[in-house]
């Protein structure tokens, strides 16, 4: 059986369609199923749509959060809730080719452990959301090592992967790149980012920026790196400087600095001051990783066989 994950937020006029699509091309392909939707704690009427959609459909199942805690929760909440032998991750508004999950089943039947969603292209955007987007990748692909500039949560894991991320401890991930770190036997299916036919995207431009700085941090060490090159940086312009001030003393030549010295102070005291932030924020998540608290907290479910939980 392959599970589907879903996860939803504030997408109650794409639930009762994205459900009927998938469950309606599994069907045809005579593949058993089951659809897990994932509510990240919607302020609408989502959960009340996927509760509609289980009753309908005895292979669709629900999850509903406490509270938002981020499309990262409900993905791993979906792989550690899923029953099925493999599992597919897929958006809630459709814009990954439903389609394509026939395509990865294939391929995991043939032997591959983990059939990445790679992007031919990135649809409609407004400008700003792409060179935010492009910006991302750019920044993500350098912090983790490989390009992840085509790379997508849209993908199917074997049970022998969903497993092993499971058994992670860690409470700040980042699906797309845990997924990809972890190794197994790979391979690809390319697809076309599709356009939304109801509702409008949940991602700004802010948040694909607040996105790209916490999972830059939960998997990567690269900006404390960064630092020790900003103090090389710095004692570079030191040296030179002072080679410059030392050779217009001894020439006589030597001229009121305050200007420049001003200027250096600030200098000097905004490198520092980020350098902090950046520590801060590492020991913030370290914080919250000693705290142990849960990915998330589910406060209701439907669906299923509720004596299997």
């Amino acid at each position: 059986m392959i599970s589907v994950i879903i996860p939803a937020f504030r997408e109650e006029k794409m639930i009762r369609q994205t459900a009927e699509t998938i469950a309606g091309i599994l069907q045809r392909e005579a593949i058993p199923y089951e659809l897990l939707f994932i509510d990240d704690g919607s302020t609408d009427a989502t959960w009340q749509e996927i509760q509609a959609a289980s009753a309908r459909d005895d292979n669709v199942r629900g999850i509903h959060f406490s509270r938002n805690f981020g499309k990262e929760a409900a993905m791993f909440a979906g792989l550690e809730k899923a029953r099925g032998d493999c599992c597919v991750v897929i958006d809630c508004d459709l814009q990954h080719p439903p389609e394509k999950i026939v395509e990865m089943v294939r391929l995991w039947e043939q032997g591959y452990e983990v059939v990445e969603g790679i992007k031919e292209d990135r649809g409609e955007e407004t400008g700003a959301h792409r060179f935010a987007a492009k910006s991302f990748y750019a920044l993500i692909s350098r912090a983790v090592g490989w390009d992840m500039s085509s790379a997508s949560d849209f993908k199917l894991l074997d049970r022998k992967v969903v497993d092993t991320l499971n058994a992670m401890p860690e409470r700040n991930v980042f699906f797309r790149a845990l997924s990809y770190w972890v190794g197994y036997k790979k391979t690809e299916v390319t697809y076309r980012v599709q356009e939304r036919t109801v509702g409008e995207s949940k991602w700004s431009t802010r948040a694909l920026i607040r996105y790209a700085i916490t999972n830059i941090t939960s998997f990567s060490a690269v900006p404390l790196h960064s630092i020790t090159l900003l103090g090389i940086l710095m004692l570079a312009i030191a040296v030179i400087f002072s080679l410059i001030t030392l050779v217009q003393k001894l020439s006589g030549q030597a001229a009121e600095g305050f200007t420049t010295v001003i200027l250096l102070l600030l200098f000097t005291g905004s490198l520092v001051m980020l350098s902090l932030g950046v520590i801060a924020y590492y020991i913030g998540k370290m914080y919250e990783e000693l705290k142990g608290r849960p990915r998330y907290i589910i406060s209701e479910e439907c669906g299923g066989n509720r004596n299997d939980r």
